[in-house]
């Protein structure tokens, strides 16, 4: 392993040859350090959730079989993470031809610069090192991208400045792949690159060598590619030609969490929160999973394009928003902390407008009505997990636990002010009669604050089934009976 040689001792090709360092492939180096972790039972991907049993075997597969590869699958489901994070299975550092642009082996160099600078120095040829974390290109494929951008092309100014013919190896300007050599090169959103563009790639997938404007050179490359792709582009955007797709040989479906427990973990992980915000708020468990209802009910909304998914940063911006929500609270009231309510998930609607694409049905309906729908049924869903479904005692002719509490509604009305402080916060549920009562019957062991949080949810759950009328006003949300409003 190449961590074992002390490469600031390391600085010419002689002391290179006796150190023992011996030169490997790139997808040779990806293939023993997977191998090495595989036996020492380490993960491949730290920071990647949900996809042990799924997504990681195929990419393990894949690099075991020296594969170049392409992750396809929805927005929002680590494609781009995991390609990064596959150079943390290269050698710490890897040893190069001092000044030369295309990582040139030491041991066989392949452009004129190296094989000149070998051939007049010699065991004295000036050896550099490379840390793995600069062995990454990554290109955004865009209809404006061309082929010198990734290939190279021929510099006249290099030509006339250094009174070179264009015959010249040393006039050619190299591109983003030939730059990439000895590392790994992906390229994002591959159906979005043109046709011909992707043509150019042919030679250089299949016989790792490249043509720049007809001159004849061969560079055998040693580069390992990985490209991302979302299925909506096959039709909406673009599509990867059939030749090019038959030369990628892995492609790993990619999908989002399988519950909701792995959601949380994965927005627990990415959300940007300080340190202060921290300390300042409190988000219930309640709120963290009503959260990810949320998400999983857009990925199953018939108002919402099912074909450009549902990004897991739905839910990650959600709860920065929802944070940002009780902290403004916070300094409205002068408090110095606060916890979540189910009313502040109103403040997560414009996390989810610009996070999902709607059908012509949901257009008709607006967006913001799209998004108040999937917070209801994210609510109604989780609420027969905890007290007694109003459907099944519908139905079924049951006792209705819930009889004191609709009886109060008849008289009275119930207000919650977004930017209530705490005492009038819990004022406002206590004078629900039977509301605490009935908390107390299906959600025992409460502390003071998660008590107060499930009586409100009782009233929103109560609003979703329709047994009392519940009113999202601006800064506000208001319970009443259910038939006041209709006379």
């Amino acid at each position: 392993m190449i961590e074992t040689i002390d490469n600031n001792d390391i600085k010419t090709l002689k002391l290179l040859r006796e150190s023992g360092f011996v030169s490997k492939s790139v997808k040779q180096e990806l293939r023993e350090n997977l191998i090495h972790r595989m036996k020492k039972d380490e993960s491949l991907f730290q920071d990647i959730h949900g996809y042990e049993e799924t997504v990681i075997p195929d990419i393990q597969r894949a690099v075991l079989a020296r594969h170049n590869m392409i992750f396809l699958g929805l927005r929002g489901q680590a494609k781009t993470r995991m390609a990064r994070s596959l150079t943390d299975l290269f050698d710490e550092w890897m040893p190069i031809i001092e000044g030369s642009e295309i990582n040139d082996d030491p041991f066989n160099p392949l452009s004129s610069y190296g094989k000149e600078i070998v051939a007049k120095y010699g065991d004295d040829t000036p050896i550099t090192w490379v840390h793995r974390s600069k062995r990454y290109i990554e290109k955004l494929a865009t209809p404006d991208v061309t082929v010198a951008d990734l290939i190279g092309d021929l510099d006249p100014i290099k030509a006339a400045n250094l009174k070179l013919n264009y015959s010249d190896e040393r006039v050619i300007h190299y591109g983003l792949i030939p730059r990439s050599n000895r590392s790994l090169f992906v390229i994002n959103e591959l159906p979005d690159l043109q046709p011909r563009i992707q043509v150019a790639l042919f030679n250089m997938l299949q016989e790792g060598d490249i043509q720049i404007r007809g001159f004849q050179l061969r560079l055998p490359l040693d580069v390992a590619f990985v490209f991302t792709a979302n299925p909506e582009d096959y039709t909406n955007r673009g599509t990867i030609i059939t030749p090019l797709k038959d030369r990628i040989q892995s492609q790993i479906l990619t999908h989002y969490p399988n519950s909701i427990e792995i959601s949380q973990k994965i927005t627990s992980q990415e959300a940007k929160i300080s340190e202060d915000q921290a300390e300042a708020v409190v988000v219930p468990e309640l709120i963290k999973e009503l959260l990810e209802l949320v998400a999983m009910e857009a990925r199953e909304s018939e108002w919402i394009d099912q074909k450009s998914g549902v990004s897991a940063r739905l839910t990650i911006t959600a709860f920065e928003h929802l944070v940002a929500c009780v902290e403004r609270r916070n300094l409205i009231v002068d408090s110095k902390k606060g916890s979540a309510r189910i009313g502040d998930l109103a403040s997560i609607i414009p996390a989810i407008t610009g996070k999902v694409e709607l059908v012509y049905e949901g257009e008709q309906e607006g967006s913001q009505y799209v998004a108040v729908n999937l917070i209801g049924k994210a609510i109604r869903k989780k609420f027969p997990q905890i007290f007694p479904d109003p459907e099944t005692i519908k139905t079924k002719k049951l006792e209705d636990p819930f009889a004191q509490v609709l009886e109060w509604f008849t008289v009275n009305e119930l207000e919650i002010h977004q930017d209530g402080n705490a005492q009038n916060y819990a004022q406002a549920l206590h004078e629900v009669s039977g509301l605490r009562k009935l908390v107390n019957q299906y959600a025992p062991g409460l502390n003071a604050n998660e008590e107060l949080l499930m009586m409100e949810f009782v009233l929103h759950g109560l609003g979703e089934f329709s047994l009392i009328n519940k009113s999202i006003m601006e800064r506000s949300i208001g319970f009443s009976d259910l038939f006041k409003n209709l006379f």
